[in-house]
């Protein structure tokens, strides 16, 4: 369930900038201390929350790190974010429930909670360094699906249009989704960011339509690329983060 992914750059088209975060050639960011962002999810066997709203949900508890009074200015986790952000900008999603839920849940971080999702979002790790808590939860094999067919994407607010073509893990698309969101946070002015924030983040996540989804890579809306380190080939688009503010026209 761990990413590693590179975010097109703010140009049009848009192509990987020499020193992204994300780009799956080495750069002047390997030489930083690396960092992860951990992301728990909430699964307990018996109710398990659907696919979408858990993408939904880890997308939005990004931005809730990314905007918390606690990770920007002096606040007690700022030096921490600034260091993840100068680095590789890595999350790691990892499944958790009931005991271990608990304790995750007792750690520093924020818990978003969704129509049927939690997700709790810590401050950025050491990539070596992870608290015994989360260290242990494992990463892989969890299968969410959508009970019901997912409702169609609000096109009036953000979307994270996923790629048709690519066959993600729930955990790898939460990671994915969150990429979307940061690299739409990064593009905002202030003045947009706080609209979004005290909206409660709404956003919508779906997967485009076949035909539409190479218009939207080259829309001139950030696109995010996986390096390839899991479960996809390099290179390939994920994610469109499409918010209103970004769009062109």
């Amino acid at each position: 369930m761990s990413s590693n992914d590179i975010p097109a750059s703010p140009s049009t088209p848009r192509s990987p900038g020499t020193d992204s975060p994300f780009r799956s050639e080495p750069t002047s960011r390997d030489e930083a201390p690396q960092y992860v962002l951990p992301l728990v999810v909430h699964i307990e066997k018996t109710a398990p929350p659907a696919r979408t709203d858990a993408l939904r949900t880890a997308a939005r508890a990004v931005l809730v790190m990314l905007s918390d009074e606690r990770s920007t200015g002096e606040g007690e986790w700022a030096r921490v974010m600034r260091d993840w952000q100068d680095a590789r900008i890595r999350k790691v999603v990892r499944r958790a429930r009931g005991a271990e839920w608990r304790k995750a849940s007792a750690l520093p971080g924020i818990t978003v909670t969704g129509e049927s999702a939690e997700v709790r979002v810590f401050p950025p790790v050491p990539l070596d360094g992870w608290p015994k808590e989360l260290a242990k939860l494992q990463v892989s094999g969890t299968d969410l699906d959508d009970p019901e067919p997912p409702a169609a994407p609000d096109r009036s607010g953000p979307v994270l249009w996923l790629n048709p073509e690519l066959d993600m893990s729930a955990g790898k698309a939460m990671a994915q989704a969150g990429h979307g969101a940061q690299l739409a946070w990064w593009e905002l002015s202030d003045t947009e960011r706080k609209a979004w924030r005290e909206a409660g983040f709404p956003l919508s996540v779906a997967t485009a339509e076949a035909g539409s989804w190479r218009e939207l890579t080259v829309s001139g809306l950030p696109v995010v690329q996986d390096a390839g380190f899991t479960e996809i080939a390099p290179g390939s688009c994920t994610v469109v983060a499409d918010h209103p503010a970004l769009r062109l026209g």
